[in-house]
C-alpha cells in the first residue's frame, strides 16, 4: 500500500518550518511594471508632503496616469484573457458613470470668475436648474484627473497581479515606508522644529507630523498602515515555526506596530489615537481567542498563554506612553477645556453649525450636487459664523467627507462613489475577505470610513492612494485565494482515492 500525499499535506507536513509557497513563479513583466508603477506612485506622495502640495499633485497626476496604458496593456495580454480577469472590468460601470456626471456638471456652470482689478471673484450666474452643474468647471477637471489616476493605478493591481507573494511584498515595502516616515517624524517632534523637514518648509498648520500638513491625516494614514501591519503579521505567525515568539519575526512586527502605533498620540491626533486604540484591541481579541481555542484543543491550562498576552498588552501601552506622554497629556487638557466650553454654551459649538450649512448647501442641490472641487468656493455663501473679531471664518473643507461628498457630488455622485468599492467585493465569498491579510486591510478601510462622518480623512491625496491600494489589494487577495482554493480542490483526489 502507498499513501500519495496531498497538496496541503506537503504544505503543511512535520518538521517544515515555513508554508512552501505554491505560487511562486517568477513574476511577469507586466507585474513587475504594475507593482513598480504603484511602489514609486505611493512612496513619492508620502514623502512628497502627503501629496497635499498644490506644486507635486500635477507630477503625481500624471504618474498615475501612466496606470491607463497599463491597464490597455493588461486588457491585450493572453495570460489575463486565459485566467477570465477581463471579468473584472464590469467594475468600471461606476467611475465610468461618476466621470459622465463630473464631466456632464462642467457643461452646465453656475459660477463665473469675475476680475475686479487684481482681485478674482466668483459670480453666481445659475444654473439649468435639475441638471448637474460645477461651480468652477476647470476646477472639477483636475480634481476628477488626480482622482481618476489615483483609482487606476490601485485597480492594476487587481487587474494585473496574479500572485498573493506579489501583494504581500508590496505591502511589505509600504509598511516599511511608514516607519521610516514614523522615525523620521519621531525624530522631527523630538527636536522641536516648528516646519517640515526640521524646519526646511513652513507649515501652514500648526499640528503636523513628519512630511504631512495635518495630523489628523498623518493619523488616518497610521490606521491604514497599522491594518496592513497586522494582516502581514498575522499571516506570517501561522505559517512561521520557532521555539518562541521572541525568535521570529513575529516579535520585530509587534516593535513595528508598537512605533507606528505611538507616532498617532505623538502627533496629537486624538480623534485617530481612539480609531487606531480599537483596530489594536480587536487584534488582541482576535489573539486572545485564538490562543484560548489552541489551548483547549490540545486540553491545556489557558492561564499562562492569557497572562502573557495581557502582559504583552500593557508593555505595549507603556510603551506608547513613554513616547507619547506629553502629547497625550497636552491634548487631554484641550479635551477637558473644550468639553466644559460645550457645556458652558449648551451646543458642540462651530462644528455642529458647520454641519448645518454644509447640509443646506446640499440640499439646495440634493441629486447632483454643486460640482467636484465646488466646496470652499460655494460655501462661502452658506457660511453662517464669524469670528469674534467679525470677519469672515473660510473653510476649505467641511470636516465631514459624507456631508462634503453630498453638497460636490450629490446623491447620484455619492451613492457612485459607493457603488465603486460595493461592486468589487460582490462575487467574492465571505470566508477569503475573511482571511488574516484581506481582514485586517479591510477593517482599516472601513473604520476610515466610518471616520469620515466627523473628519475628512480623504481630503488628502496619499490617503485615498493608501485607500484605495488597500482595498484593492486586499480584493485581488481574496480573488486570488478563491482561485488557488478552487484549483486545488479540483486537483486533490478523493478520500478514497487518496490510498491505493
Amino acid at each position: 500500500m502507498s499513501i500519495h500525499a496531498t497538496r496541503n499535506e506537503l504544505k503543511y507536513a512535520p518538521g517544515v518550518g515555513s508554508r512552501i509557497s505554491t505560487d511562486a513563479k517568477p513574476l511577469s513583466a507586466l507585474e513587475q511594471v504594475t507593482l513598480i508603477h504603484v511602489g514609486v506612485f505611493a512612496l513619492a506622495a508620502t514623502w512628497a508632503f502627503g501629496g497635499n502640495a498644490d506644486w507635486v499633485q500635477v507630477p503625481l497626476a500624471w504618474w498615475g496616469s501612466i496606470g491607463a496604458l497599463i491597464t490597455l496593456t493588461a486588457i491585450q495580454d493572453r495570460v489575463v484573457h486565459r485566467r477570465g480577469s477581463l471579468r473584472i472590468l464590469k467594475w468600471f460601470w461606476p467611475i465610468a458613470a461618476f466621470n459622465a456626471l463630473v464631466c456632464a456638471g462642467t457643461l452646465n456652470p453656475s459660477f463665473r470668475e469675475m476680475a475686479f482689478d487684481t482681485d478674482v471673484m466668483l459670480v453666481n450666474v445659475g444654473a439649468r436648474a435639475g441638471w448637474p452643474s460645477s461651480a468652477r468647471p476647470a476646477a472639477a477637471l483636475h480634481r476628477l484627473w488626480v482622482f481618476d489616476a489615483t483609482w487606476i493605478t490601485c485597480f492594476n493591481l487587481a487587474f494585473a497581479i496574479r500572485q498573493r507573494r506579489a501583494l504581500r511584498g508590496l505591502l511589505l515595502v509600504l509598511v516599511a515606508n511608514g516607519l521610516a516616515l514614523a522615525i523620521f517624524g519621531t525624530l522631527q517632534k523630538f527636536s522641536g522644529a516648528k516646519g517640515l523637514f526640521f524646519d526646511a518648509v513652513a507649515s501652514p498648520q500648526r499640528y503636523f507630523f513628519a512630511t504631512f500638513i495635518y495630523h489628523n491625516h498623518w493619523g488616518a494614514f497610521m490606521v491604514l498602515m497599522i491594518a496592513m501591519c497586522l494582516g502581514l503579521t498575522w499571516h506570517y505567525a501561522r505559517r512561521i515555526k520557532s521555539r518562541d515568539m521572541f525568535h521570529s519575526p513575529v516579535f520585530a512586527a509587534v516593535v513595528v506596530i508598537l512605533l507606528l502605533a505611538a507616532t498617532v498620540p505623538l502627533s496629537t491626533s486624538r480623534s485617530c489615537s481612539v480609531l487606531v486604540a480599537l483596530l489594536l484591541a480587536a487584534a488582541f481579541l482576535n489573539w486572545i481567542f485564538e490562543l484560548i481555542r489552541k489551548r483547549r484543543h490540545f486540553h491545556e491550562s489557558i492561564a499562562l498563554p492569557v497572562a502573557g498576552a495581557i502582559a504583552a498588552a500593557l508593555l505595549l501601552l507603556a510603551g506608547v506612553w513613554f513616547v507619547a506622554r506629553e502629547s497625550i497629556i497636552s491634548r487631554t487638557a484641550v479635551t477637558r477645556n473644550q468639553i466644559a466650553d460645550m457645556q458652558a454654551r449648551g451646543s458642540v459649538g462651530a462644528r455642529s453649525i458647520l454641519y448645518a450649512d454644509t447640509w443646506q448647501m446640499a440640499k439646495d442641490k440634493l441629486w447632483f450636487g454643486w460640482g467636484m472641487g465646488s466646496y470652499p468656493h460655494v460655501f462661502t455663501h452658506y457660511n453662517s459664523q464669524t469670528s469674534v473679531d467679525r470677519l469672515p471664518v473660510f473653510y476649505h473643507d467641511a470636516h465631514s467627507d459624507w456631508l462634503q461628498a453630498l453638497a460636490e457630488h450629490g446623491l447620484v455622485g455619492t451613492l457612485l462613489l459607493g457603488a465603486m468599492a460595493i461592486v468589487p467585493l460582490l462575487g467574492i465569498q465571505r470566508r477569503y475577505l475573511t482571511s488574516a491579510i484581506p481582514r485586517y486591510v479591510l477593517t482599516g478601510c472601513g473604520l476610515l470610513v466610518l471616520y469620515a462622518w466627523i473628519e475628512f480623512p480623504f481630503g488628502n491625496m496619499a490617503v485615498v492612494l493608501f485607500w484605495w491600494l488597500g482595498f484593492f489589494c486586499s480584493v485581488q487577495y481574496a480573488r486570488l485565494h478563491e482561485h488557488e482554493s478552487s484549483v486545488e480542490s479540483k486537483a486533490t483526489p478523493s478520500a478514497g482515492a487518496a490510498l491505493t
